[in-house]
């Protein structure tokens, strides 16, 4: 397994691992290969990066960023894994990924939102056993029945990263 930047030629494959979640709407892919773009494109509102297995193919990617207006919390924007490559520790792994990159930035808080339907289930336990207890649930939040969790985690460079699963 190894971890890193997002380069120009991933696009096709982060296209393809998105929409193979089942999990997001078109307009919602449309929005994760803009953020996708504006991180290729150098952006630095967001930061990001890839797994790859040990065959060297792309199976999953994250990206995250610093919220704005606050002093030291950070967004994880999105996540993915190729469904057939979940359980398999890729998840993970681009989420200490993330933690780490967040704190060598100065970051101090890492929030994740969701959505509580029943498909996201699984992520929902991912998150849990990944250290991120529920922080906030806005009832009806994306459509009547759908509400918007919020997960956090407090980092710090003394207790390292999220515990593994």
């Amino acid at each position: 397994m190894k971890i890193r930047p997002l380069f120009e030629g991933d696009r096709s494959r982060l296209l393809a691992i998105v929409t193979a979640t089942g999990n997001f709407t078109q307009a919602e892919i449309e929005i994760a290969m803009e953020v996708i773009d504006d991180l290729l494109g150098g952006d630095e509102e967001y930061r990001g990066a890839v797994v790859e297995d040990e065959a060297g193919q792309v199976v999953g990617y994250e990206c995250h960023g610093p919220t704005p207006l606050t002093d030291g919390t950070w967004d994880l924007y999105w996540i993915a894994v190729d469904p057939r490559a979940q359980g398999g520790g890729f998840g993970r792994a681009l989420l200490r990924a993330s933690e780490q990159d967040v704190m060598a930035h100065g970051g101090r808080l890492l929030l994740i939102e969701t959505s509580s339907q029943e498909s996201y289930a699984a992520t929902i336990r991912f998150y849990e056993r990944a250290g991120y207890p529920l922080m906030a649930r806005l009832k009806d939040y994306y459509r009547v029945g759908d509400d918007k969790l919020i997960f956090g985690r407090a980092l710090t460079r003394t207790e390292g990263v999220a515990p593994s699963q």
